[in-house]
């Protein structure tokens, strides 16, 4: 079930069966020689329509945008500062906890919202704390899951890639790609062949170290039928832990 294609009639009536929620989160960035700009949103996005296809969830619209400033060196990557970030997902979390939702599981494509999504969660919890007229209520519980940190997904990406995984622009996250969007696929040289890896600074800082945007992986070796089983896994990862989130 998928919030943007519901009236307000349907998430009330979902609200009498469930109070939990997954919101896909991600970044605009680049990807490599051969990865979209949009694979960390699309990742957790796809990963979401299949979970909604196995449980009854509801699933919020992507936040495509996240803290990518590290990649502005590269064209087509757009970001948004830490301090706007925090704000965006405590007003998302804010928003929908006026509604009656309790739970939010925001399932992330991008290693870069990760220290953010946590300290906005810590406001949202303060919040709460030091509200005198909430004492004794509970409050909203929060979790921010990695679609790529599943079991399944560790263990599959070891087996198809192993170290040639890296740690961006990875050959996972662009088969994932190619397996929902098969026109995407292109296969350009890549010189060396596994990219170098190191620090993540600023954007000039970034650009000469990863001149093609790539850290440690090969994602020549991408292709949609590893995005297949990828795919499959983190559906059943992602279910396994949202379940668990959402148990009393």
């Amino acid at each position: 079930m998928f919030l943007q294609h519901s009236t307000w009639h349907d998430v009330a009536a979902y609200l009498e069966r469930s109070r939990g929620i997954i919101i896909p989160i991600g970044s605009t960035e680049q990807h490599g020689p051969n990865g979209l700009v949009g694979t960390d949103a699309l990742c957790p996005e796809i990963v979401a329509r299949g979970i909604a296809d196995e449980i009854d969830v509801l699933i919020a619209p992507t936040i495509s945008i996240g803290m990518a400033q590290h990649h502005l060196g590269f064209p087509g990557t757009i970001t948004l500062r830490p301090a706007t970030l925090l704000a965006v997902v405590r007003d998302v979390v804010q928003s929908l906890v006026r509604h009656g939702f309790e739970h939010c599981y925001f399932l992330n494509g991008h290693g870069g919202n990760i220290a953010t999504v946590n300290a906005a969660f810590s406001e949202v919890y303060a919040e709460t704390s030091l509200n005198l007229e909430s004492m004794n209520r509970p409050g909203v519980r929060c979790r921010l899951g990695n679609w790529f940190d599943g079991r399944r997904v560790r263990s599959l990406s070891r087996e198809l890639f192993g170290s040639a995984e890296g740690s961006h622009a990875t050959p996972s996250e662009i088969s994932l790609t190619w397996y929902a969007f098969p026109d995407a696929v292109r296969q350009p040289p890549m010189t060396p062949k596994i990219a170098p890896q190191g620090p993540i600074r600023d954007a000039i800082d970034y650009r000469q170290r990863f001149p093609d945007g790539r850290i440690g992986s090969d994602p020549s070796l991408s292709t949609p039928e590893a995005g297949e089983r990828l795919f499959a896994a983190a559906v059943e990862d992602v279910i396994e832990d949202y379940r668990r989130f959402i148990a009393p």
